[in-house]
C-alpha cells in the first residue's frame, strides 16, 4: 500500500501530544479544586459524576483524528495498468509557417488565428489521432500522429515563422510529405487539414493531387487572411515592413484559388477562417464518412483507493466521542420546553407544491400561477426557486399570458438541472414566438390548429406594410408599424436562439426542432415579402428633375439606395447627405451594411435643407424625404432578417486598422 499525499502523515505526531495535553489539563483542574475546597466540605459542595464517559470520549476522539489524518494522506493500492482503446481517425495538420503568416490583416495575425483554429478542431475531435507538419520553403514533421493531443498542442504553441530557415510557401512539398506520412499508417482513408494563405504553385500540383486521391487522403483546406491583404512585417526593415530588392514594401494577400483547387480535386472542402463559418463543426461533419479504426491510447496505472476504509470508522468514532461527552439531562429538559412551546404556537398557513401542481393540471392557470409565484418567493434554495418559476411560467403560458410566461421562464434558466433548463429554453422560445405573432396581429393569438400555409401571415404583413408606407413619420420616435416589425423580428430571433439552446442540451427534442423550423420559416417568408414590397415600390416611384446646385442625378429614392459612383460631386452643403449615401450604398441589393432599421439614425445636417429652398418639416431620417421614401429605405435596410437566426454564433469579419 502507498499514499498519494504522505506528507499528511506527519500530523499523526499531534495525536499523542493532544492526548497528553488533555490529561495534564484534567489533572491540574483537580488540584485546583483540592486547594479551593476543604476535604470535609468537598462531598457536600461538589456533585461528583463518573469520569468514564469523559475518558471514552477522549479515546474515541483521538482514534477519529488519527483515522482522518490517514484518510487525507490517500492510502491506495496498485492494481496494475490498463490501456485505453478508442475508435478514431488519422488527422494531420499542415501549417504554413512562411513570413507572410505574420501579416495582420486578421487580428492579431494569420498565424495566431491558424493556431486557434487547430485548438478548436482538436477539441471537436478528441478521439482522433493527430499530427503536425510545418512548411515554408521546406516541410518538416514536427509532431507525429499521436492520440496525445496535449503534446501536439504544446508543439503548436511554440511554433513560429523562425522554425523553418528557408522562406516561401512550398505547398506541393508539404502535400507530398503529408501524403507519405499518412500512407505509412497503413490506413486507407485519412484526413489532411491544410492551413495557409495560399501561394502560386508549379505544375507538380496535379501529380501530387492524383497521388492523394489514389492514397485515399481527404484534404480539407482553410485559407487565412484577406484578399485585400496587408504589408509583410519584418523588424529589420524601416517601419517594420518587409521590402523587395527595389526597396518597395511587400503586400501579402490571400490566394484562395490554389486552396480551392486542392479541395475540389480531392473531393474535400474549402473554407476561409474568420468568415463566420463554424470550421471545426464543418470539418467534423465532413470527416464523419472516413473509416474509423481502433486506436490504442495511453497506458495508465490502475489505482485502488482505500481512503473510504479510514473515513467511515473515523466518522463513527467521532460520533461516539460526541455522544459520550454530551450531558443528556439538560438537553432533555430543553427539548421538553421547546416541544411545549411549539405545540402551543399557531401553525403558519401556506400553499403546498402539490396543490399548485393540481391547479395547473386541472386548467386553473390563474390560480396555479399565483400559487407557484408565492412558492418561489418563499423558497430558500435557488434550485427550488427555479423549479417554482418553471411552474409559474407553465401556468402563465397555459393562460396565454406570454409576457408573464417570458419573465418566469427567464427565472427558471438559473436552474442547475439540465432538464429544468431545457424546458425553460423551450418554453421561452415558444412564448417569444407568440409575442412576436401578437405584435403583428394586433394582439390576436397564433391560430390553433396552426395554419398549413402562409396566406394568413402574408396578408397581415402586406397590410401592415401598406400602413407603414402610407403613414406620416412622427416628430419623435418611430411609427407604430415600424415598432411592430421590430418587436416581431427581435422576438422571433431570440426564440430561435432559445430553441438552439434547448437542442444543445437535448439534441433529440423534436418539439424544439420543429418549433425552430417554424420560426425560421416565418422569418424567411418575412424577408421575401420585405424584398418584394421594396422592389415593387421602387419601380412605382416617379422620377423627379434635378434640383438646385450640388445635387447628383437621379430621383430622391436613388439618393439612399443607388450606387454612389453614379452621382455627381457633392457640394459643401451636402456633406451630411454624402455620408448617408455611403452608409446606404448597398440597399438596392437587399444587403444592408448595418443590421436593423436604417431609420434609427439622424442625419447630422437634418433641418438645413438644400440651397435656395425652404426646409421641410424635420423627420427622423434624411432631409427632404417623404414618408413613402423613408419607409422604402427602412425596408431595404431590414431585408436580410435571417442573419441572426440562420447563423447563430456568427463571427463578424474584423477589418484591419488601416486599409492599404
Amino acid at each position: 500500500m502507498s499514499f498519494a499525499h504522505p506528507i499528511w502523515l506527519f500530523l499523526l505526531v499531534l495525536v499523542p501530544i493532544f492526548g497528553a495535553v488533555t490529561i495534564l489539563i484534567a489533572h491540574l483542574r483537580g488540584k485546583r479544586w483540592k486547594v479551593f475546597v476543604a476535604d470535609r466540605l468537598r462531598g457536600a459542595l461538589l456533585q461528583r459524576t463518573s469520569a468514564l464517559p469523559h475518558w471514552l470520549s477522549l479515546v474515541f476522539l483521538l482514534i477519529s483524528l488519527a483515522l482522518l489524518i490517514i484518510a487525507m494522506a490517500g492510502p491506495r493500492g496498485d492494481a496494475g495498468t490498463s490501456s485505453e482503446k478508442i475508435m478514431g481517425r488519422n488527422v494531420l495538420f499542415a501549417l504554413d509557417l512562411s513570413r507572410s503568416m505574420r501579416v495582420a490583416d486578421v487580428k492579431p495575425d494569420r498565424l495566431a488565428q491558424a493556431k486557434v483554429l487547430i485548438y478548436e478542431m482538436m477539441d471537436a475531435m478528441p478521439n482522433d489521432r493527430m499530427g503536425l507538419i510545418g512548411f515554408a520553403g521546406n516541410p518538416y514533421l514536427f509532431a507525429p500522429l499521436t492520440i496525445d493531443h496535449g503534446a501536439v498542442r504544446e508543439t503548436v504553441e511554440q511554433l513560429d515563422e523562425t522554425w523553418i530557415p528557408s522562406g516561401g510557401s512550398d505547398i506541393v512539398s508539404a502535400l507530398k510529405l503529408s501524403i507519405e506520412t499518412l500512407k505509412k499508417t497503413g490506413i486507407r482513408n485519412n484526413a489532411l487539414v491544410l492551413i495557409s494563405d495560399g501561394e502560386k504553385h508549379d505544375g507538380r500540383l496535379d501529380e501530387v493531387l492524383r497521388e492523394a486521391e489514389q492514397s485515399g487522403v481527404y484534404i480539407f483546406t482553410v485559407g487565412v487572411g484577406t484578399e485585400e491583404g496587408d504589408f509583410v512585417p519584418h523588424e529589420e526593415f524601416p517601419d517594420n515592413k518587409f521590402r523587395d530588392k527595389e526597396g518597395q514594401p511587400i503586400i501579402s494577400r490571400l490566394h484562395p484559388e490554389v486552396l480551392k483547387t486542392i479541395a475540389e480535386e480531392t473531393k474535400g472542402r474549402f473554407a476561409v477562417a474568420g468568415s463566420g463559418v463554424d470550421i471545426p463543426a464543418l470539418a467534423r461533419s465532413a470527416m464523419s464518412d472516413l473509416d474509423q479504426f481502433e486506436l490504442k491510447g495511453r497506458e495508465k496505472k490502475v489505482v485502488v483507493e482505500f481512503y473510504q476504509w479510514m473515513l467511515g470508522p473515523a466518522l463513527f468514532c467521532l460520533l461516539v466521542s460526541i455522544l459520550a461527552a454530551t450531558r443528556w439531562r439538560p438537553i432533555a429538559t430543553r427539548a421538553a420546553i421547546a416541544a411545549t412551546v411549539a405545540t402551543s404556537a399557531p401553525v403558519a398557513s401556506g400553499v403546498s407544491p402539490d396543490e399548485a401542481r393540481a391547479a395547473l393540471a386541472e386548467g386553473r392557470s390563474s390560480e396555479a400561477m399565483t400559487e407557484f409565484e408565492d412558492l418561489a418567493e418563499s423558497a430558500k434554495r435557488a434550485e427550488d426557486v427555479a423549479r417554482f418559476r418553471l411552474g409559474e411560467a407553465s401556468s402563465a403560458y397555459q393562460g396565454k399570458d406570454f409576457k408573464k410566461a417570458t419573465d418566469a421562464y427567464s427565472g427558471a434558466l438559473l436552474s442547475d438541472d439540465q432538464a429544468v433548463e431545457r424546458h425553460a429554453h423551450l418554453g421561452l422560445g415558444n412564448a417569444l414566438f407568440h409575442q412576436g405573432w401578437q405584435s403583428l396581429s394586433n394582439g390576436e393569438p397564433y391560430p390553433d390548429p396552426a395554419p398549413a400555409d402562409l396566406e394568413t401571415f402574408d396578408a397581415m404583413v402586406r397590410e401592415e406594410l401598406q400602413k407603414w408606407i402610407q403613414s406620416e413619420p412622427p416628430e419623435a420616435g418611430e411609427t407604430e408599424s415600424f415598432t411592430r416589425f421590430d418587436h416581431l423580428v427581435v422576438n422571433w430571433v431570440d426564440a430561435v436562439r432559445h430553441f438552439d439552446s434547448a437542442l444543445k442540451l437535448d439534441p433529440s427534442d423534436e418539439d424544439a426542432r420543429q418549433n425552430r423550423a417554424l420560426a425560421v420559416k416565418y422569418l424567411a417568408r418575412l424577408k421575401e415579402l420585405l424584398k418584394q414590397e421594396s422592389n415593387a415600390a421602387q419601380q412605382a416611384i416617379p422620377q423627379e428633375p434635378e434640383k438646385g446646385e450640388g445635387e447628383g442625378e437621379g430621383s430622391p429614392d436613388q439618393e439612399g439606395e443607388g450606387d454612389p459612383k453614379e452621382k455627381g460631386d457633392p457640394k459643401e452643403g451636402d456633406k451630411g447627405d454624402q455620408g448617408d449615401k455611403k452608409d446606404q450604398g448597398k440597399g438596392s441589393e437587399g444587403e444592408p451594411k448595418d443590421e436593423g432599421s436604417g431609420g434609427d439614425k439622424k442625419d447630422p445636417k437634418e433641418g438645413e435643407g438644400k440651397e435656395g429652398e425652404k426646409p421641410k418639416k424635420p423627420t427622423k431620417g434624411k432631409p427632404d424625404e417623404t414618408p413613402r421614401e423613408r419607409a422604402l429605405r427602412i425596408l431595404g435596410d431590414n431585408q436580410d432578417v435571417q442573419k441572426g437566426p440562420l447563423a447563430p454564433g456568427r463571427n463578424e469579419f474584423m477589418r484591419p486598422e488601416k486599409d492599404w
